[in-house]
């Protein structure tokens, strides 16, 4: 007696269920479609050019030759600047040789160390109610 394989009555299944979902045909009525509701579009906000251009500060430095050596922007509360990559020896821009672009240096926490700080009301105040040294001993 021959052997029957364990995958022949996976495939039988699988084929019957194959043609029994290929008889049957969509419905020929439209489909149900639901009303929506026409909503007031909310309303948009256009600012000038000239307000965007406030916002964002472009400095370019150039060394003696024309050349732009550093570009400092400023947009908004942050600050970066773009220097160009120098090509070594006598390689061009973008020649393989020339090495990889150079990224954006953000600024981040500047601090000003020549100014005194100034004092205000808040600062003064714990200081003078401040109780006094315990005696030394």
């Amino acid at each position: 007696m021959k052997r029957i394989s364990p995958l022949w009555p996976a495939l039988l299944l699988t084929l019957s269920a194959h043609a029994a979902f290929a008889q049957s045909t969509p419905s020929q009525a439209p489909p149900k479609l639901e009303k929506i509701e026409d909503v007031a579009d909310d309303a948009v906000t256009i600012t000038s050019k000239q307000q965007q251009k406030s916002e964002t500060q472009i400095s370019e430095h150039r060394d003696n030759s024309g050349k732009v050596v550093e570009t400092t922007v400023k947009s908004g509360p942050s600050t970066y600047t773009l220097r160009p990559s120098q090509p070594t020896g006598t390689a061009l821009p973008g020649d393989r040789t020339a090495g990889p672009l150079r990224g954006a240096q953000w600024t981040v926490m500047e601090f000003d160390l020549g100014q005194k700080k100034k004092k205000t009301a808040e600062d003064e105040t714990p200081a003078d109610n401040a109780p006094p040294p315990p005696p030394a001993r």
